[in-house]
């Protein structure tokens, strides 16, 4: 059983920042990529920033210089530092966590998200 939960969403004004974090729990042995995604109302779901493990980080154009996403490899755990938050950035923030976990002696590599966190930027 794997667990992805995230937090840290909430009404901040524009030019603010939050800070969102995402935590993966469970029987797992490693991860190959861990970050956020965002869906915006009438939009589809889309990359925000990623890391992938043995790979680069990367980002969207829209958030880079602006986010910045880091990572607590020992806790399962990324963070995204969002700034300079524009209206544009409201969305649903939801984290992936591609990994490896067992469940007694099987093995397995599947794809988890997290529940969501609503981020609305307004004045």
């Amino acid at each position: 059983q794997v667990d992805v939960v995230e937090s840290g969403g909430g009404l901040v004004q524009p030019g603010g920042s939050l800070r969102l974090s995402c935590a993966a729990s469970g029987s797992i042995v490693s991860i190959n990529a861990m970050g956020w995604y965002r869906r915006a109302p009438g939009k589809q779901r889309e990359l925000v920033a990623a890391f992938t493990r043995g790979g680069p980080t990367n980002y969207a154009d829209s958030v880079k210089g602006r986010f910045v996403i880091s990572r607590d490899t020992a806790k399962n755990t990324v963070y995204l530092q969002m700034n300079s938050l524009k209206p544009e950035d409201t969305a649903v923030y939801y984290c992936n966590a591609h990994l490896r976990y067992y469940t007694g002696s099987i093995y397995y590599t599947d794809a988890y998200w997290g529940q969501g966190t609503q981020v609305t930027v307004s004045s």
